[in-house]
């Protein structure tokens, strides 16, 4: 078993995408109910606000979706290791909340975004947390050749 199996297994990664998906759903059927607008005036900055969070909140859970699913085609043999760890497969970085304005929306538009943003920030921890083990493995392997090389 290899350090990325044991730090991340199928059943974790299952776990997280089902989350993701929910959260994914949740997010906009609540976008494109109107349900904010209802409460803003559409010209205000708060609708302005909205609006933008709302991209945000896709584009951060369509971030951690993506990375999920190399992550399972890493698993099932799909992708090698190092097609998983290609720059452009990586979990990037998500867009940046505008907290005092989050802050003024309805209860549930915030719960949206703290999902989100909690979501993300866990897959950023772990896939900061794999690619240390993976380098520390990768440092190991390497000495062992040049051990063995040297005998």
């Amino acid at each position: 078993m290899t350090v990325r199996e044991s730090l991340l297994t199928l059943k974790l990664i299952d776990a997280l995408y089902t989350e993701a998906m929910v959260l994914a759903d949740e997010a906009r059927s609540y976008f494109e109910s109107g349900r904010f607008h209802e409460q803003a005036d559409p010209d205000n900055l708060l609708a302005v606000s909205f609006s933008c969070e709302s991209l945000k909140v896709t584009t951060r859970l369509m971030h951690c979706i993506a990375w999920l699913l190399n992550q399972k085609a890493l698993h099932s043999g799909e992708l090698s290791e190092g097609e998983a760890w290609n720059y452009d497969r990586a979990l990037g970085n998500g867009p940046t909340t505008d907290q005092r304005m989050v802050d003024l929306f309805p209860p549930e538009a915030r719960q949206i975004v703290i999902a989100s943003e909690e979501l993300f920030e866990r897959l950023q921890r772990l896939s900061i947390r794999l690619q240390q083990e993976t380098d520390a493995e990768s440092a190991v392997q390497d000495m062992f050749r040049r051990l063995e090389s040297a005998f």
